[in-house]
């Protein structure tokens, strides 16, 4: 890795010198601190954990640990490490931002409703929300990541016989519902231990209805979570469901219209010829759905909860009654206008589903209503209809009201996803994070929590950036630039309530694969509980769009102190192999 060799025309090259990763400053002058004669010892690595790492618990045996590490880097000393041993320990993989092993540490014994809630948007789908495959393939991948909340949209066959899992009134190709359901028990606690709650968008017929009833029951057995046909009037706890399947679901809005498709024939012909029929109008009339939707608001989508309670009933006295007893999170909009469907019934819980733009709407006027609802209740909030591409909204509109359930298209990439990503870092990665105590009591005046009333800074995020590397063994050497190694720039910042939110960059840092920055940015935090730290690398192009060098996301609440290896992400958010940065992270 000396020497680096970029074309210039068809005769001449131009050569780079290229050095190997070194130390920064502070760090030798931290190591020369903690040891001595150019060794740290066992003592001084168990000094340097509590004082620097601040990992006050750090005992004899944890620096013997460490040190016992790095024998694989063929630096080892007897008597402890060197400076070169230390260094590749401070960047290596056993140092992360976040600790591995503190695990689920949250208290996983209140109610489902006190909990932010890992959750995809049409799970199914393979890319775009009009054209794309349908498949079992994006819920493995979603349950595997820990996602905890999977969509099912369930229409009728084409023979009408059985029942498909699509995206209805777009072109995308079907998959059978006994797949998704089998990939779904196989897959289910591969990555956390928690429920999982499958939500279904029901377009079925009643008999249709009983033959799902039939699948699920088959399919998860005594895993499903099934208290029968009434509303809870308290959701179960997270830990005492573990490695339970929940069903949640509202009725279909086929039923709703059934009287005016009622005949001399009898109810159950008519019900599936309605369904049938519907499912391919829609197909057909793809193409003139999208130009109209040019000239209307685009807001709708088709899991939007229109019923009322009462209708909701009415609608339930026609569904299989086998299927109407599996379901247990309820699903609908109480009759009325925003203000009913966020009252609270003390008798009963229910989940409530908004679009994206409904919310941004509903916390102008209804804010603190919004976080009173969600204290008992679950609230869903969802992409508007327009997202066709699959991408994503900003999940803390949703998470500063309480909304647990902020449902994402997990096969689209984008900041937004990032945010996701990085939110569900914590809690050992679970699926499950406790929301904050202010989200769920009235403060010591009676108040109710605002986002948007800026608060005293509760602490400040002191972040130090030495340096990155990796790069030069996960790209090509012509990936970023054809004529010379890459000009780095990192963007560093915070996303939470408005006041906390910013970002900032580093300078930027001419033909290097391995930049040094070391600089120093400070973050005052005043809702430190609901902030992320983000991170982006970007090489600098003056003639094109920057090329993307790698990011992360993580939960502050959970930010290790001291010196830290951070791996960086791809857009799609998959851990690079080599790419990492070296940063210090203080409470000042």
């Amino acid at each position: 890795m000396s020497k680096q060799y970029y074309r210039i025309c068809f005769c001449f090259r131009r050569r780079f010198r290229l050095a190997a990763a070194e130390a920064p400053a502070d760090i030798k002058e931290i190591f020369d601190e903690y040891s001595e004669n150019g060794v740290m010892s066992v003592d001084h690595l168990r000094r340097f954990l509590v004082e620097v790492q601040r990992e006050e618990n750090a005992t004899t045996e944890d620096a013997k640990d460490v040190i016992n590490e790095t024998r694989h880097f063929n630096v080892f000393h007897r008597r402890g490490m060197n400076l070169e041993a230390f260094f590749k320990y401070l960047f290596g993989n056993a140092n992360p931002p976040i600790s591995v092993k503190s695990g689920v540490h949250h208290d996983m014994n209140a109610p489902l409703s006190h909990y932010f809630i890992y959750t995809g948007h049409n799970s199914y789908l393979t890319g775009n929300q009009l054209s794309s495959d349908c498949s079992d393939v994006p819920i493995i991948n979603a349950l595997q990541r820990g996602v905890r909340v999977i969509e099912l949209d369930i229409w009728p066959s084409s023979a009408g016989d059985d029942v498909d899992v699509l995206h209805g009134r777009t072109l995308t190709t079907p998959v059978q519902l006994i797949k998704c359901l089998r990939s779904i028990k196989e897959h289910a606690f591969t990555a956390s231990e928690y429920p999982v709650i499958i939500t279904l968008e029901d377009h079925l017929t009643t008999d249709l209805q009983a033959k799902v009833a039939e699948m699920i029951t088959q399919t998860f057995g005594d895993m499903l979570f099934s208290p029968g046909p009434e509303s809870l009037r308290e959701f179960p706890s997270p830990e005492s469901l573990k490695k339970r399947v929940i069903l949640s679901t509202k009725p279909p809005k086929e039923y709703l219209k059934a009287k005016v498709l009622e005949s001399k024939e009898s109810d159950s012909k008519n019900e599936r010829n309605s369904a049938t029929e519907a499912r391919g109008k829609d197909v057909e009339s793809f193409k003139a759905k999208l130009d109209s939707n040019k000239d209307r608001d685009l807001d709708e989508d088709v899991d939007e909860e229109d019923e009322d309670d009462d209708e909701y009933h009415k609608s339930q006295q026609k569904a299989a009654p086998e299927y109407k007893r599996l379901i247990a999170i309820h699903a609908g909009k109480e009759k009325g206008g925003m203000q009913e469907w966020l009252r609270v019934d003390h008798d009963k819980v229910r989940r409530l589903s908004l679009s994206e733009q409904e919310l941004e709407k509903a916390v102008i006027t209804y804010g603190k209503d919004i976080v009173r609802f969600t204290r008992r209740n679950l609230l869903r909030i969802y992409p508007k209809g327009v997202r066709f591409d699959s991408s994503n909204y900003n999940p803390f509109i949703g998470w500063l009201h309480g909304a647990q359930l902020v449902a994402f298209n997990m096969q689209g990439y984008g900041k937004s996803l990032w945010l996701m990503h990085g939110m569900f870092r914590a809690n050992g990665s679970c699926g499950y994070i406790k929301k904050p105590e202010f989200l769920l009591k009235d403060g010591s005046h009676g108040e109710v929590f605002d986002p948007d009333v800026k608060l005293s800074v509760k602490a400040t995020l002191k972040v130090r950036l030495y340096m990155g590397e990796g790069w030069y063994y996960d790209f090509r050497h012509t990936h970023f630039d054809a004529y010379s190694p890459p000009d780095f720039y990192a963007r560093i910042g915070i996303a939470g309530v408005p006041a906390d939110t910013i970002m900032k960059e580093t300078k930027i840092l001419e033909d290097n694969w391995i930049p040094n920055w070391d600089e120093v940015f400070e973050f005052p935090l005043t809702v430190p509980e609901l902030a992320l730290l983000r991170i982006e690398v970007h090489e600098h192009d003056t003639s094109e769009k920057d090329d993307f060098g790698g990011q992360t996301c993580l939960p502050i609440s959970e930010l290790r102190k001291g010196i830290r290896a951070v791996p960086l992400h791809s857009r799609k958010g998959d851990k690079y192999n080599s790419v990492k940065l070296l940063m210090r992270f203080e409470f000042v």
